[in-house]
């Protein structure tokens, strides 16, 4: 019987030695996550769906403000929940070609800290810093 692979926590991840950044179990991990991510993000879609089919009509003007500002507030949820899913599909499309884990702009390793933080992170701090200040100072 093939004994299932073992997937890292956070804390025997943060206990890998440097030389093993983006190893196969490493990366295997962060796959992990971000397909857990991604599911959450799907399963809270389809809990909006289903509450937004579901509501009744309300005849009070002010009971029909109140789950009109709720619908609102879940649906710009969902939106950003819309783009982070696109940078999921990107995180897990970089695991398969190998990039995964480097700065987009330097190629220098983004650090498993950060990663653990941010999973879909494809910058360094100090790139994601410098993009920062350009956007504030050229903005969009």
């Amino acid at each position: 019987m093939a004994k299932a692979k073992q997937v890292l926590n956070d804390k025997d991840l943060l206990a890998m030695p440097a030389k093993d950044y983006m190893n196969e179990a490493q990366l295997e991990f962060f796959r992990h996550r971000l397909i857990a991510m991604r599911e959450e993000i799907r399963a809270n879609s389809e809990q909006t769906i289903e509450h937004i089919r579901g509501t009744e009509v309300m005849a009070d003007p002010a009971d029909r403000a109140t789950v009109e500002e709720e619908y609102a507030l879940e649906l710009r949820t969902r939106d950003r929940e819309r783009k982070l899913l696109k940078k999921i599909e990107e995180s897990l499309r970089r695991i398969t070609e190998g990039d995964y884990g480097y700065c987009q702009e330097t190629g220098e390793p983004i650090g498993l800290q950060r990663l653990l933080a941010r999973p879909t992170a494809s910058l360094t701090i100090e790139a994601q810093e410098r993009h920062e200040r350009k956007e504030l100072q050229y903005g969009d």
